[in-house]
C-alpha cells in the first residue's frame, strides 16, 4: 500500500494543477489515540461486541438512567461532538454541532437533560446543559479554569464535577509540562449552591454519585502524581474517596491497590474502577471479581441493572496513510501523527524523527513522489530536523534529550541544564558527510539556518552558559545572541527576524529579536506555554502550540505528557492571534508548507 507521506504529496501536486492554489498545510506531531471504538460486553467481560463504529475517535461512552441510550464523544464529523445510539448499536443520532470542543456527557435521570462539558463560550472547558426535546443550550459554569467529568445526582438536585479553577497550573519538579490540581464540587442544575468538597493542594477526580446522592466516590492522588500517572510506565497508587455532600467529610473507599481511575458506583452500591499498568490492567470490582480487561480500555459505563457495560478501546500507533485533522479555519489544512516534522523551502521535501521500536532513532526523509528512506539512525535522539536553503542539507540535533525520553527521573532530581547530552549535527541528504558542528559540555541544539545558508541559530545550556548562539558555518565562530532560558529559535525566511521561546517566571513566551540582538520583542504573553514554533514560508506568520486555554479534561485520561497543547497562528508582529485546534489532545512541534509549494 502506498504511504500516506507520498499520497500526500501526489495530492498536494494534483491539486496545485486543478485549483492553482491550496490552504496552507500544517503537519503536527499529536500526542493521542490514532482510532477510539465503542464496545460492549457483559458486566464481567464476555460477550463483546463492537458499538458504533466510525473508523475515529468514539469516546466517553454513558448509559441513559432508563437504559435504552447511550450518549458519547466522537470526532466523526471534526470537532469533537456529542452523539446518541441504543444499546443495540441503531438510531444514531447527532446531538451537538459546533465547532467547540463537546465532550463527557452526563444524562440527568430522566433523561431529558445532558450536562457536559465545552468551550463553545471562551475557549476554555466549562460545563453546558442541553434540553434534548428543544435542543437548547445554557451554560452551567463560567471561569478561566477548567471544569471536568459531570455527574447528575440520582435525585436530581445536585451535579458533581471536578475543576482545576482555583488552580495556577504549577510545573511538575523540574520540569516545563504543568501539574493539575483538582477539586471536587457540587452545584444545582440551575447555576446556584456552588461549593468545593475535597481540600484544596492535590487532585480528586471524575466524581460519581452513591444511590441515595447524599455521597460521591473520587479518586485522588497527590499533585506531583499528576503528571507521573499520565506519562509514567511503572505502577503505583491512587486512592478511591467517599465525600459526603452534606459535610464535606471524607473516608477511603475500599479497593485493590493500583492506579485506579474510571471509579463508578454500579446500582447494587459496589465501587468498579479501571486499573492500569499493572500485570493486568482493565475493569475491578470492590469484591474482587473482574471485568473487561485490556490497557486499551476506557471510560466503562454500567447499564441500569449493572449486567453490562460499555467503554471505549484506544489505538495508538502512527498510520500509514494521512490523518487530517479538525481545523478552526478551512485556510489552514492541519495533519497529525508526525514526530517533529520539517520541510524544506520548496514545500516539496519533508523530514523526522522517528522513534522505532527497537529503541533507536531515525531521520527519515520523503522526496516528492518518492518513497520514505531513512538517511542516519542512531541509539541517540534525533530532534529538531532543518533543511539547508538549498535542500542538500538537513541540521539536527542528536543525544541523550533525557527530558524527552526519561519521565520518571524529575521524582529524584531537579532537570540537569545538560540533559543527557546533545549536540547539533549535519549531514547531507543523501546520508552521507554527518558531522557534528558543535561541541563541548553544553547541550545544543533545535537549529535553525540563515535564508542565506552561511549562519545557523540554536540554544545552549550548561555549565558554558545558557542562551541563543549564533555559528558562522564557514569558521564556525560563534557569538552570543541571549542569555537566560531560552529555545526553539527559528530563523524567519525573509532573514530579518529570529523567533524563539523565552522563560517568562513559570510560563514560556514568544519572543522576536534581530540577529545582532537588537529589537527584542515579547509577542505572547498568556499563562502557561508557548512553544515549538514555525515560520510561513513567506515569513509573515508564526505557527505556535500553546497550553493558554487549560486542560480540558482530566490530566491521566490522554496518557500524554501535556493535554492541552492548542495550535496557534499570528502575525510576526503578535497580531492576529488564531486558534485551529479544540481538544483534549497534546499537539505541538509544527511544520509549515506553503499551499503554493515551488
Amino acid at each position: 500500500m502506498i504511504s500516506w507521506r507520498v499520497l500526500s504529496f501526489i495530492l498536494i501536486c494534483v491539486g496545485m494543477a486543478a485549483l492553482g492554489s491550496a490552504a496552507d498545510r500544517i503537519l503536527v506531531a499529536r500526542l493521542g489515540p490514532t482510532q477510539a471504538t465503542l464496545f460492549i460486553s457483559n458486566a464481567d467481560g464476555s460477550g463483546e461486541q463492537p458499538l458504533a463504529q466510525s473508523g475515529s475517535l468514539d469516546y466517553n461512552p454513558v448509559w441513559s438512567a432508563s437504559g435504552d441510550w447511550i450518549v458519547f464523544t466522537s470526532e466523526r464529523n471534526g470537532s469533537a461532538d456529542l452523539y446518541r445510539v441504543h444499546p443495540d448499536g441503531s438510531e444514531l443520532e447527532r446531538l451537538t454541532d459546533d465547532p467547540a470542543y463537546d465532550d463527557q456527557a452526563a444524562l440527568s435521570p430522566d433523561g431529558k437533560r445532558i450536562v457536559f462539558v465545552s468551550t463553545r463560550a471562551t475557549g476554555t472547558a466549562n460545563l453546558w446543559i442541553l434540553n434534548i426535546a428543544a435542543r437548547k443550550f445554557t451554560p452551567l459554569t463560567s471561569g478561566r479554569g477548567g471544569d471536568f467529568r459531570p455527574a447528575w445526582s440520582p435525585d436530581g438536585k445536585w451535579i458533581a464535577f471536578s475543576s482545576d479553577r482555583e488552580s495556577s497550573l504549577p510545573p511538575a519538579k523540574g520540569r516545563w509540562e504543568r501539574l493539575q490540581l483538582v477539586d471536587i464540587y457540587v452545584v444545582r442544575p440551575d447555576g446556584t449552591g456552588l461549593r468545593r468538597l475535597s481540600q484544596h493542594g492535590n487532585f480528586c477526580g471524575n466524581p460519581k454519585w452513591m444511590g441515595d446522592s447524599k455521597g460521591i466516590v473520587s479518586y485522588c492522588m497527590s499533585a506531583e502524581d499528576t503528571f507521573y500517572y499520565r506519562v509514567g510506565t511503572s505502577d503505583g497508587d491512587t486512592q478511591l474517596v467517599r465525600f459526603d455532600i452534606n459535610t464535606g467529610n471524607s473516608t477511603p473507599a475500599a479497593a485493590g491497590p493500583g492506579v485506579k481511575i474510571y471509579p463508578s458506583v454500579l446500582p447494587s452500591g459496589e465501587v468498579a474502577y479501571v486499573r492500569r499498568r499493572n500485570a493486568k490492567p482493565g475493569v475491578y470490582y470492590a469484591s474482587g471479581k473482574e471485568g473487561p480487561m485490556g490497557a486499551d480500555l476506557r471510560s466503562p459505563s454500567w447499564s441500569p441493572d449493572g449486567t453490562r457495560v460499555v467503554y471505549s478501546r484506544y489505538v495508538t500507533k502512527q498510520p500509514d496513510e494521512p490523518v487530517k485533522l479538525w481545523s478552526r479555519n478551512s485556510n489552514y489544512e492541519l495533519y497529525g501523527n508526525t514526530f517533529l516534522p520539517a520541510y524544506d523551502r520548496t514545500g516539496r521535501h519533508l523530514a523526522e524523527s522517528r522513534v522505532n521500536p527497537s529503541g533507536t532513532t531515525s531521520l527519515q526523509v520523503l522526496d516528492e513522489g518518492k518513497p520514505i528512506r531513512t538517511i542516519i539512525e542512531r541509539s541517540e535522539f534525533i530532534l529538531g530536523a532543518q533543511w539547508s536553503p538549498d535542500s542538500r542539507q538537513i541540521m539536527f540535533g542528536i543525544g541523550g534529550f533525557s527530558t524527552f525520553s526519561d519521565f520518571a527521573f524529575h521524582r529524584e532530581r531537579p532537570v540537569d541544564p545538560v540533559d543527557g547530552g546533545a549536540q547539533v549535527a549535519i549531514i547531507n541528504t543523501d546520508g552521507s558527510g554527518f558531522h557534528l558542528v558543535t561541541g563541548g559540555p553544553n547541550n545544543n541544539a533545535f537549529a535553525s539556518y540563515a535564508p542565506d545558508g552561511k549562519q545557523i541559530v540554536y540554544r545552549t545550556a550548561g555549565p558554558d552558559g545558557n542562551g541563543l548562539r549564533i555559528m558562522n558555518l564557514d569558521d564556525h565562530s560563534v557569538s552570543n545572541l541571549t542569555q537566560g532560558w531560552d529555545n526553539f529559535p527559528v530563523w524567519s525566511p525573509r532573514g530579518d527576524l529570529i523567533a524563539f521561546v523565552r522563560q517568562n517566571g513559570a510560563d514560556f513566551g514568544v519572543f522576536t529579536i534581530r540577529s545582532d540582538g537588537t529589537n527584542i520583542r515579547q509577542l505572547t504573553n498568556t499563562r502557561g506555554n508557548d512553544a515549538h514554533l514555525a515560520w510561513s514560508p513567506d515569513g509573515q506568520r508564526i505557527v505556535f502550540a500553546s497550553s493558554r486555554m487549560g486542560f480540558k479534561d482530566e490530566s491521566i485520561y490522554t496518557g500524554a505528557p501535556q493535554p492541552y497543547g492548542e495550535i496557534f497562528v499570528m502575525r510576526y508582529d503578535g497580531t492576529h492571534v488564531e486558534q485551529l485546534t479544540d481538544n483534549q489532545w497534546e499537539e505541538g512541534g509544527p511544520a509549515w508548507q506553503s499551499g503554493n509549494p515551488n
